[in-house]
């Protein structure tokens, strides 16, 4: 049935009297896709064959090796909007400016792994979030469990849009000239996240990890051929530099201070640019410390290690990927660049510069292969974002306030329900960004996706800092408030505009800063902190039963 359906959406696009492209062309890149389906699937639904308790589900038993888990955070990294709207930053700013954030990003995870990993590991958490319920209590800890569940809906859901952007290309292709509508995005957002759902709901993290080391192969893999075939089609990185002029005009730095202005003027300006090196030193390493230190997405990968050193062994090496892999796909926007200055660039928006070069450059076969690592990266993504989802609301919410007596079948079964509900949600998520592309094509995805995270998680950061770093500092109460500060504050410091909704920048006045959505985090863990250090932590049970 799968089968028929995806060969039935690819081949609808297809009239075979085109001479751009044959029916065996399509058929052929349509196989190489369900080839890929299949073993994803296949290794997802074996993987988790044997889980019959909620670690086994959540944490694998504590039994992957470290090197598994390195490969499943890279895959959780480069999730379609980095391979999609990574090489789109390139190919607009010409420059390699965006990967001077994997600066911080390396940083934060030597932070990470000496000071968030062993409370985690000393506490047998399956949330990381029953860490607040042991150091303030269940009101802290319900608090920051909703942040986390409200921010990844809507941070993969922003995401997964690129799934119906390789079916929007694809009707371009195949329909040049008709009009793209939401139902084209549609059906792209709704076979991968249903695929994605199914596999992990069955598997848990077992199916998560070890497709991801299958889809970071994919990835890498596709990276590769991309460069290579840019490079042959352009001519060599001699013609680059021809377009160019020099190298000296491409940059690898953003310049921070601009000395020709008065100290003000200024640092409104570095504050304006989201890719300088005071947001890669300090805003860069703040947001890390977040996505990789509070959100469970990712800290549960590094759970399911069988200790604490080889979890930050997992962790510290995941950030020596980061720079060469950020470079690479500048890489492509650039030659992506090169070739189309020299080929007539088309007029679709940036976000699809890269699908478009694949969809109508590639040759057949490795084409397929290409559009099997777009979806394997927004899969290794959406799929430990809904394991992590369901196991955070089966840990944090359903088993305590539900269910207290929920053994482990009931327990299970209720993970595997939320997976199925939180991928609905996701879909839904996805659909809306779509909508949004469709209404100003002019939109990138990067800021987006990373932009979501900045309003919510700085106060998460903020008070799992104060966890970690103090033994008496924060109230359960109290905590609250300074969570709900601290995101409110990213609202109008950061001057956020909700076109339609409200301008935050309107109740600040006209000489403060733009700030840039690399600081945003760093912003809202700073007032949190602030909120929470004065008030002091009531004694309460300091043990979590499992």
């Amino acid at each position: 049935m799968f089968f028929d359906l995806f060969f039935l959406i690819i081949m609808s696009f297809s009239h075979l009297t085109l001479a751009s492209a044959s029916f065996w062309g399509v058929f052929i890149d349509t196989i190489v896709v369900l080839f890929y389906f299949i073993i994803i699937i296949g290794i997802g639904l074996y993987a988790g064959r044997n889980n019959r308790t909620l670690e086994e589900f959540a944490l694998g038993g504590k039994s992957i090796p470290w090197w598994a888990v390195l490969a499943s955070i890279v895959a959780a990294e480069t999730t379609a909007a980095t391979f999609l709207g990574t090489p789109a930053e390139g190919y607009k700013t010409h420059a390699f400016f965006y990967a001077q954030l994997a600066i911080g990003t390396f940083l934060a995870r030597i932070i990470i792994a000496y000071t968030f990993i062993a409370p985690y590991y000393q506490y047998k958490v399956k949330s990381i979030y029953e860490f607040l319920t042991v150091r303030f209590g269940a009101a802290t800890k319900n608090t920051a469990s909703a942040i986390f569940l409200f921010t990844r809906i809507l941070g993969i859901g922003v995401r997964l849009y690129l799934g119906g952007l390789i079916m929007v290309v694809l009707w371009h292709y195949f329909y040049p000239g008709v009009p793209t509508t939401l139902s084209h995005y549609f059906w792209g957002i709704f076979i991968i996240t249903l695929i994605t759902t199914l596999y992990t709901t069955v598997g848990g993290i077992k199916a998560v990890v070890w497709t991801d080391l299958i889809q970071a192969s994919l990835m890498i893999g596709s990276i590769v051929i991309s460069i290579w075939l840019l490079l042959g089609r352009i001519g060599g990185l001699s013609n680059v530099k021809e377009v160019f002029g020099s190298w000296e005009n491409l940059k690898w730095i953003q310049s921070d201070w601009d000395s020709t202005l008065p100290f003000g003027s200024a640092l409104a300006k570095m504050l304006a640019e989201p890719y300088t090196l005071w947001a890669a030193f300090i805003g860069s390493t703040f947001l890390t410390m977040a996505t990789h230190g509070t959100d469970q997405d990712m800290v549960q990968r590094l759970l399911t290690a069988k200790n604490v050193h080889k979890a930050r062994l997992s962790l510290i090496l995941s950030g020596f990927a980061d720079i060469p892999l950020a470079l690479a796909f500048l890489s492509i926007g650039i030659l992506l660049f090169v070739y189309y200055s020299r080929a007539g660039a088309p007029s679709i928006p940036d976000n699809e510069i890269f699908a478009h070069f694949i969809i109508h450059s590639i040759p057949v076969g490795l084409r397929g292969l290409i559009i099997a690592g777009v979806l394997a990266t927004m899969m290794g993504s959406a799929s430990a974002a809904l394991n992590a989802l369901a196991t955070s609301f089966t840990t944090d919410f359903y088993i305590p306030y539900f269910n207290p007596a929920a053994d482990d079948r009931a327990s299970i079964r209720a993970a595997r329900i939320a997976t199925f509900i939180f991928g609905i949600l996701m879909i839904g998520v996805g659909i809306m960004a779509a909508y949004s592309v469709l209404l100003n094509p002019k939109l990138t995805i990067i800021p987006i996706a990373i932009g979501i995270l900045g309003y919510t998680y700085g106060g998460l950061l903020g008070i799992f800092l104060v966890g970690m770093l103090t033994k008496t500092r924060g109230n359960d109460i109290m905590n609250v408030v300074a969570m709900f500060l601290g995101m409110t504050s990213v609202l109008f410091l950061g001057k956020i505009n909700l076109p339609g909704v409200i301008n935050f920048g309107y109740f600040m006045p006209i000489w403060w800063p733009e700030i840039a959505w690399p600081w945003y985090v760093f912003i809202g863990s700073m007032v949190t902190i602030i909120c929470a250090l004065p008030f002091t932590t009531k004694s309460i049970t300091r043990d979590i039963v499992h």
